[in-house]
């Protein structure tokens, strides 16, 4: 098993260090202004620095050393294989070796692709990330699984290649969107179950630290989710079935705050929890300010089936993280019809 250390570093800001139980570390420096850090993170060995970001991220980075900026297309639609493909090559091109570094600046999509597109290049290169959305910041950019999409499921393209740090520059997330910001909310109140509680009553960069330090003793214990990493998706099996499926308006966070409160009573259903319990992930969502029912004109046949091709899946029965009496749990084997009902609870 890895561990983990977490440190404040100095007034607001923080540092949690990851040490795999091979050897590898990985940095995470969290507080206001640490992306004007870059140089130190990269270390000494690269030549060139390919930075992989959106043209509207409206976010710039200096790492000193050479650098190209590569630009990928805005929406989920771009995170794929065809991108990956294009990504690399553009590096091919540009001379891009082993011995250089990759930098993932942007949100949980651009910390995806760059960080795959790493882990594959010349059989991988170094990647270091500067989230700069709530959602990359707690979550995405943290803890190695990188992935894009198929028609058929979310992130079922991946590997796990862990990046050298990550710097979490709380300043980015003060001009965030609304609409951005409460992208992330649905992961932050994820953690409220992971032993995380009232986050949202401590400052902002500290918030986001102790959001990094649940997510990596978890990561430190199992890096390819082989048990206990799972637990990370809470919320995400329904959630990343409602991305995929149908015409709505819900973004990521959004689809997995409903996703939270459906496991929830879906949970009660077994008689895993009880209803106070349930109450209680309603209480938090709603506290987040985030949707707890789905969006109205999702067919349920099509949700249960994106459901069924979730990386969680075991022996090919539904599969899902739920509360229950020792805490979060994977459940496999779920009857379908009992999913229909409770999906027509949060309807």
């Amino acid at each position: 098993m890895g561990e983990v250390e977490f440190a404040e570093i100095g007034s607001g800001e923080y540092c949690v260090t990851i040490e795999l139980p091979d050897g590898r570390t990985s940095t995470v420096v969290i507080g206001d202004g640490v992306r004007h850090r870059l140089f130190e993170f990269i270390g000494s060995r690269p030549r060139r620095c390919a930075i992989v970001t959106q043209a509207s991220i409206g976010v710039a980075v200096d790492p000193v050393v050479e650098h190209r900026v590569f630009h990928i297309a805005d929406g989920e639609s771009n995170k794929s294989m065809t991108t990956i493909e294009a990504l690399c090559e553009a590096f091919a091109d540009w001379g891009l070796t082993r011995s250089d570094v990759v930098v993932g600046l942007g949100g949980g999509l651009t910390t995806d692709v760059a960080g795959f597109a790493a882990s594959v290049y010349h059989r991988g290169v170094d990647v270091v990330h500067v989230p700069t959305t709530l959602l990359a910041q707690i979550d995405a950019a943290v803890g190695g699984k990188t992935g894009v999409n198929l028609p058929q499921g979310k992130n079922l393209v991946g590997s796990y290649w862990q990046p050298a740090a990550v710097l979490c520059d709380t300043e980015t997330l003060r001009t965030l969107p609304e609409r951005e910001w409460r992208c992330g909310l649905g992961e932050l109140a994820k953690y409220h179950w992971l032993g995380g509680g009232r986050l949202d009553e401590l400052p902002l960069a500290e918030r986001v630290a102790r959001c990094v330090e649940i997510k990596a003793r978890v990561v430190a214990a199992d890096e390819r989710e082989s048990g206990q990493r799972a637990l990370l998706n809470y919320g995400h099996t329904l959630g990343h079935a409602i991305e995929i499926a149908g015409s709505h308006d819900l973004r990521h966070g959004e689809a997995v705050a409903v996703g939270l409160v459906f496991a929830a009573e879906l949970a009660a259903s077994l008689g895993r929890i009880d209803s106070a319990a349930v109450v209680e992930h309603r209480r938090v969502v709603s506290g987040y300010g985030l949707p707890t029912n789905l969006p109205s004109g999702l067919d349920p046949d099509e949700l249960i089936r994106f459901m069924s091709r979730d990386k969680k899946v075991l022996d090919g029965g539904l599969t899902f993280v739920l509360d229950g009496p020792d805490g979060l749990e994977v459940v496999a084997g779920v009857d379908p019809a009992l999913v229909r009902r409770t999906l027509e609870v949060v309807t």
